[in-house]
């Protein structure tokens, strides 16, 4: 590695990093190191999106929203920088750099570091910073579940819904109700007493039993009932921090890969006659991983069917396959809907509403549209086919009730755009801090025009114009009309530097 790339990190992780709440007896901890060969891409495997939000942002929102007074500790590694610019400063939350890539108990064991031992007590929540799909709701039962089942480990699965022999996962093995002999578990039963991995599972003879031993008892399972357990490791995981931190020292790369595995924690903590239990959570989909391109674009397609779920009674989408709209507008529009006033909001196919827009009753839009930023629409406002309107980052654009805005424009920046006006097709308009774009109400813009950094009267008429930095007046001719503005072209720069050929 470059050594100023990693003095580099461990820079920004300094610098990004602000002070842990400790008294908050909450700390989650991403694990966001690798950069995921097989995604074949040489962005991070986490800064990937789903539903336009990066993948381990995601995870951050997650603990974030679903766990109250929650501390973070992001774990990065491969693209470190890029990661954490991304994420960047954010309260409560600190970054611990794992140069070497050694596994995931070592970037757990890393991780750890940025705690005081002696100033905390509670719990830790340990994520993969690939689970884009996981929410605030999961991670509340999560939690839930884990400080009511008095647990001292507890871990997230998944259970699998397709054919048995295509399930690769590690099986959750739990404790039977009874033991070899027939004899009852007791109040061992469902505690977790492994990770079996499908490989090792494989390999085992299909006339042999598979025999654990847990305190003091045997356990028997066939290899067909090893197979068909549908229960696997997500990858999620809960400890109390106290005895964590006195086992998680232990842990070794003592295998064939020669790396260092959060899984191995669990026989830790039942050689030490610590519990380890295991949750589900109601919604599958929420533990999906990606590891390649095919994955990541299920997740996709995992998040739009969701997020049409939650609109499709609401709002009309024309198709449910091809959308976008952040999920905070998506917020915006589901708290809009318990007024009880009917929104007749339309989606035309291919819209993509962007973060920061705030919708109005009876807004339309119309296909391919594209629409970003902070912009704040008016009631009964129609964008039709093709239109593209962003503001860019500290900027807020405002479009007034009964606009329309037709073909193909493109409008972006500061700008604000009067009640009634109506921008016919070809239409460029541009507003910057320094020069706001300000258009009255009941304007009519047309032809090929250009306007940029200008005020516009109200009820003015522009056809095959281009008005840079002017102010452009309403004023009636003698019979009694607004003067229309047709053909105005300013004055030519650098005519100088042209000649015939």
């Amino acid at each position: 590695m470059d050594t100023l790339v990693k003095n580099g990190a461990y820079e920004i992780a300094e610098n990004l990093s602000s002070t842990l709440n400790f008294k908050g007896k909450e700390i989650a901890i991403i694990l966001a190191a690798g950069h995921g060969k097989r995604i074949k891409s040489r962005l991070s495997k986490m800064l990937h999106t789903i539903w336009g939000v990066p993948t381990v942002e995601r995870v951050y929102n997650a603990c974030h929203d679903g766990i109250k007074s929650v501390s973070l500790i992001v774990v990065v590694g491969i693209k470190a920088i890029d990661v954490m610019e991304v994420l960047g400063k954010r309260e409560c939350t600190a970054y611990a750099y794992q140069e070497f890539q050694n596994g995931t108990g070592h970037a757990l064991q890393i991780a750890l570091k940025k705690i005081n031992e002696k100033n905390f007590e509670g719990n830790i929540y340990v994520l993969p910073g690939d689970m884009g799909l996981i929410n605030k709701e999961t991670m509340f039962r999560f939690r839930k579940d884990f400080i009511n089942s008095g647990s001292d480990m507890m871990v997230l699965t998944g259970i699998y819904k397709g054919n048995p022999s295509e399930n690769q996962y590690g099986r959750i093995i739990r404790v039977k109700e009874k033991d070899e002999t027939g004899k009852s578990s007791g109040k061992d039963h469902d505690r977790v007493i492994e990770i079996l991995e499908y490989k090792d599972i494989m390999a085992l003879p299909a006339d042999q039993l598979y025999k654990v031993n847990f305190n003091g008892r045997v356990y028997s399972f066939t290899k067909e009932e090893l197979i068909g357990n549908n229960e696997f490791n997500s990858g999620v995981y809960a400890f109390n921090y106290k005895i964590l931190i006195n086992l998680v020292k232990h842990l070794s790369s003592n295998n064939a890969q020669g790396e260092v595995y959060i899984t191995d924690l669990i026989s830790l903590f039942n050689k030490n006659n610590y519990t380890v239990m295991a949750t589900s959570p109601s919604e599958q989909y929420v533990v999906m991983g990606f590891n390649n391109k095919s994955v990541l674009k299920k997740m996709e397609t995992v998040a739009r069917k969701h997020n049409y779920n939650r609109l499709k009674d609401i709002i009309e989408i024309d198709d449910p396959d091809d959308f976008f709209i952040h999920e905070s507008v998506i917020d915006q529009i589901i708290e809009l809907d318990k007024l009880n006033v009917p929104l007749d909001i339309t989606i035309g196919k291919g819209v993509y509403i962007g973060k920061g827009v705030r919708l109005n009753y009876n807004n339309e839009f119309k296909q391919n549209s594209f629409i970003d930023g902070d912009i704040l629409f008016g009631k009964n406002v129609v964008i039709w086919k093709d239109v593209q309107i962003s503001a860019f980052t500290g900027q807020t654009m405002k479009i007034g009730d009964d606009v329309q805005i037709l073909w193909g424009n493109i409008i972006k920046g500061n700008i604000e755009i009067g009640r009634g006006t109506r921008i016919e097709s070809s239409v460029r308009l541009t507003g910057s801090d320094e020069f706001p774009l300000r258009v009255g109400s009941d304007v009519l813009i047309k032809g090929t025009s250009y306007i940029f950094g200008s005020i516009i009267k109200d009820g003015v008429f522009i056809e095959h114009s281009v008005i840079i930095k002017k102010k452009v007046k309403r004023q009636f001719s003698a019979k009694g009309v607004i003067q229309p503005v047709r053909f105005y072209i300013p004055a030519p720069e650098g005519i100088d530097v042209i000649e015939d050929l």
